[in-house]
């Protein structure tokens, strides 16, 4: 019986470590990505403290940095993976998340919102809304970071 005990507490222990060395494999790149955009954008703005980083996949990957700049304001900065070219913008200069989501529902009535992002196509930066409808399908809406003009629907997936 001690055996099996024994046999059963280290075949736990080999699949705790297994998994704690694929979540660590899984997060490693997203790491890499979030180092190398922070130093691309120290060298346009100097960003002290990074609050948000995501990569958004749109027509190109886009690394997207929400932080505040040595002044202690709000910015966004946005970093195509292909050219490198960083885009900036103070968070002041652009919608809220809030009031992205308040474009979506002046114009549809989603069942449940998923996911509102910062992203950017064609070098327009964007807010896409992931929401589901009644019908219990996938939408996609995506709103001007700047302006807040409807750019794009993709609806009913």
């Amino acid at each position: 019986m001690k055996k099996w005990i024994i046999f059963l507490g280290l075949f736990v222990v080999v699949i705790i470590g297994m998994l704690i060395k694929v979540y660590f494999s899984a997060v490693e790149p997203i790491k890499v990505a979030e180092k190398k955009a922070i130093t691309l954008a120290n060298k346009k703005v100097q960003i002290s403290k990074v609050q948000d980083f995501h990569i958004y996949n749109g027509l190109e990957a886009i690394n997207v940095i929400e932080g505040n700049n040595k002044k202690g304001e709000k910015v966004i900065v946005w970093i195509p993976n292909k050219s490198k070219k960083v885009f900036v913008k103070k968070a002041k200069d652009g919608l809220s998340k809030e009031e992205a989501v308040q474009k979506l529902l002046q114009e549809r009535n989603p069942q449940k919102i998923i996911s509102v992002r910062l992203g950017m196509e064609k070098n327009i930066p964007l807010w896409e809304i992931y929401y589901r409808s009644d019908n219990n399908l996938i939408n996609y809406y995506y709103v001007h970071f700047e302006t807040g003009e409807w750019l794009k629907k993709i609806e009913n997936l």
